[in-house]
């Protein structure tokens, strides 16, 4: 019965160490807006609005080669967000993020330059990094902005 205890505590001081030894996680975040240029004159008026419910992709390359692919959508203020806990590691190194579509009916036309953004990722643990707003134009523009 004691080599048995023995062993159970000779495993809770390795596993103990090896926490304490650089085990450490890493929390990154990103996040966007996604909006409506109503007017399609690439400006922001008092007719643009954000987009509630569309979809944009994050794709992270992490420290060791790993590929993460994330999906999320917008909500009520047009945000999305993506965030994840992992070891220092493997935190990423590098990211894409896309829109996919928007599922708003007057607004679902991608503007010219919105493709997606490449960025690194260099913060620390907590920190977040901010993407440039993606726009989506309606099909027709209305006469109130002509």
């Amino acid at each position: 019965m004691e080599s048995s205890w023995g062993k159970v505590l000779l495993y809770l001081t390795l596993i103990t160490n090896l926490t304490l030894q650089g085990v450490r996680g890493w929390t990154g975040e990103i996040h966007g807006r996604v909006v409506c240029d109503v007017c399609a004159d690439s400006s922001v008026g008092p007719e643009d609005h954000v987009l509630e419910g569309a979809e944009v992709a994050v794709l992270c390359i992490t420290k060791t080669g790993e590929v993460l692919n994330y999906q999320a959508f917008t909500d009520s203020k047009g945000i999305y967000r993506v965030a994840e806990t992992m070891p220092t590691s493997d935190r990423w190194d590098a990211c894409l993020a896309r829109p996919i579509s928007s599922f708003h009916e007057h607004c679902t036309r991608l503007g010219d330059s919105n493709s997606g953004v490449k960025f690194s990722y260099n913060h620390p643990s907590g920190y977040s990094h901010t993407v440039r707003p993606f726009v989506y134009r309606p099909t027709n523009v209305p006469t109130y902005c002509i």
